[in-house]
């Protein structure tokens, strides 16, 4: 049961179908390949998922409602779920504006 286990969980490392994807271009054209709901969603995830790393790397903690929110938003149907993470975004790129340090983070 472990190795089946360990098998499904293969699929989210680097190289596997649903991993981090490091390249750029390979992101926005698996993106692109996805039905319109789930391309937005992809889209709000991988700008989240962008401005993440920013915070990381700038040893930056994330604002308090948007941790407190991201769990949250995992239940939510597809097309809220969308909806959360844009507004979710949107509190990260104002949180860095008002930090001063919003000019190195891709849109």
């Amino acid at each position: 049961m472990t190795e089946h286990k360990n098998k499904k969980l293969d699929r989210f490392e680097s190289g596997g179908d649903l991993g981090a994807i490091e390249d750029g271009e390979t992101r926005e054209q698996r993106i692109a390949s996805l039905p319109p709901a789930e391309r937005a969603l992809a889209q709000e995830s991988a700008r989240f998922a962008d401005l993440f790393q920013y915070f990381s790397h700038q040893q930056m903690d994330l604002p308090h409602e948007v941790a407190a929110e991201i769990f949250r938003v995992s239940m939510l149907p597809m097309a809220d779920r969308t909806v959360a993470m844009h507004r979710l975004n949107k509190i990260l790129m104002e949180h860095l504006d008002d930090a001063g340090q919003g000019s190195g983070v891709r849109q």
